[in-house]
């Protein structure tokens, strides 16, 4: 199955349009289209906040990373300033995205240079 956007108004592609999406080419009313995509994010969201890898076959992985605190300085006064550790959310494309990103044609059991 292969889905088309055909005009984006916005240069981000938003949850409603990925509403209008599943309303539009897979048939689901737009209340369950609305509902099933605030529910995939809800738990995406979740699984990180509990720190769980998130991993999509064929698309990427989401993860959590604790990020340690160090220095930083004031921009504008040029004072130092500690940061504090901090838990950010990453994420790294999978070798099929970037490939489809890259245009390069996928290769069946091709490994990769990461």
């Amino acid at each position: 199955m292969e889905f088309t956007i055909e005009a984006i108004e916005t240069p981000a592609l938003t949850k409603a349009q990925l509403a209008d999406l599943l309303f539009e080419q897979i048939g689901l009313n737009k209340r369950e289209a609305k509902d099933m995509v605030e529910a995939f994010f809800e738990l995406v969201a979740q699984r990180l906040i509990e720190g769980e890898d998130v991993k999509i076959s064929g698309f990427g992985n989401f993860q959590i990373r604790i990020k340690a605190p160090r220095p930083g300085r004031n921009p504008r006064t040029g004072e130092l300033i500690p940061i504090g550790a901090r838990r950010v959310a990453t994420f790294h494309a999978s070798a099929k995205l970037k490939e489809q990103i890259h245009g390069l044609p996928s290769e069946e059991g091709a490994s990769s240079d990461e």
